[in-house]
């Protein structure tokens, strides 16, 4: 008899994109190339943000501001917002984990969309809700099918805009007419990670609709910001929401080194507009090398890119795991002929279409 819960002995973990020391222990690989995991492709992220962390080394020793004021303060003064409007987290991951935590009780339930981000549906089983899945339509969320879907025992909307793994946005017409129909009794999140690579005009920021006071968003600096390895996200939405979730949130859950390299992050404009030119210029490339490939792919409003890869999507990531280039299957997503691949920079992306080429040419 196990010890485990029944909702945790029948979890299905999130596979993270294989490490690169970990390909290169098991393959002795010298030059490895990691396309998974949707990061920052430029090596160390901002520096002035290595820097500043530099500096604050001597005071590892004491435990970080639970506040994170400083950082707070900065993106107040940035996204003109009050402090108690703010909450920060070890990633957005736990803040998703703490919204679920704070609002959905035992009896009531989650809608997200069948194929996004699966920490959503992960976090939900782990707590024993009901997680209700709208599918996709042309890849994109199906929100006139979520709507259908609300009754009175919904609490949480989860919507990634742009959605993970799929690249796709809901535009600003489509979320002001969602939010027409949405009852007061449910909270709709949008989770933003992708946001910066966003180059679309009627991209729906999620800042602009603070009017709804049953709306959370979600940032991250793992993305564009380059600090995956640091785990700092935040949530933006009204003082009452946010106060619930303060008494839910751990004390001490951003360390203090992150909070440091967040504020440095945000004040390196360079580095983010370097950042966006690599992707842009990247996705230009990657989209005409796969159309010459003949292979469809799903048009990404993000740093990421779905392929249709025409056989089994796993065979083709373990074809380039060989040549030392990871890239992600989608058979976790129920996309068993897919891989998603993170635009890297120039040299990376052109190593990847010559693997890719030299996988499906070899497996016919």
């Amino acid at each position: 008899m196990s010890l485990a819960r029944k909702n945790i002995i029948n979890l299905i973990p999130y596979q993270t994109g294989k490490p690169i020391d970990e390909l290169r222990r098991e393959l002795g690989l010298k030059q490895i190339i990691k396309l998974a995991s949707n990061e920052n492709p430029l090596s160390g992220g901002s520096l002035c943000a290595r820097t500043a962390i530099r500096k604050a080394l001597t005071e590892i020793n004491r435990y970080p501001e639970s506040s994170c004021f400083y950082l707070r303060r900065v993106l107040c003064q940035r996204l003109r917002l009050k402090p108690d409007m703010i909450i920060f987290g070890n990633g957005s991951d736990e803040l998703i984990d703490i919204i679920i935590k704070t609002f959905v009780e035992e009896d009531e339930n989650i809608i997200t969309a069948d194929i996004t981000f699966l920490e959503y549906q992960i976090l939900t089983q782990i707590i024993g809700r009901r997680l209700i899945k709208v599918p996709l339509r042309d890849f994109r969320y199906d929100l006139k099918g979520i709507l259908k879907k609300i009754n009175k025992k919904t609490k949480v909307i989860f919507i990634a805009n742009p959605n993970n793994p799929t690249g796709t946005y809901i535009n600003e017409r489509e979320l002001k007419e969602f939010f027409k129909y949405i009852p007061g009794h449910v909270i709709v999140v949008l989770d933003e990670a992708y946001d910066i690579f966003v180059d679309v005009s009627d991209f729906p920021w999620g800042n602009n609709y603070l009017r709804y006071k049953n709306l959370i968003v979600l940032k991250t600096f793992s993305k564009a910001y380059g600090l995956a390895g640091l785990r700092i996200g935040y949530a933006i939405s009204c003082p009452e929401l946010i106060s619930y979730m303060e008494r839910v949130r751990p004390p001490f859950n951003v360390n203090s080194l992150a909070q440091i390299g967040a504020v440095a992050a945000l004040k390196d404009k360079a580095f983010i507009k370097k950042t966006k030119n690599i992707i842009l210029q990247g996705k230009e490339y990657l989209y005409s090398q796969l159309s010459r490939m003949g292979l469809r792919f799903v048009p990404s409003a993000t740093n990421f890119i779905l392929i249709d890869v025409r056989r089994d999507g796993q065979n083709v990531y373990r074809g380039m795991l060989k040549f030392g280039v990871i890239v992600r299957d989608m058979k976790q997503y129920g996309l068993d002929n897919f891989i998603r691949v993170t635009i890297g920079t120039s040299f990376e992306n052109k190593k990847f279409i010559s693997i890719l080429k030299r996988v499906l040419t070899e497996r016919g």
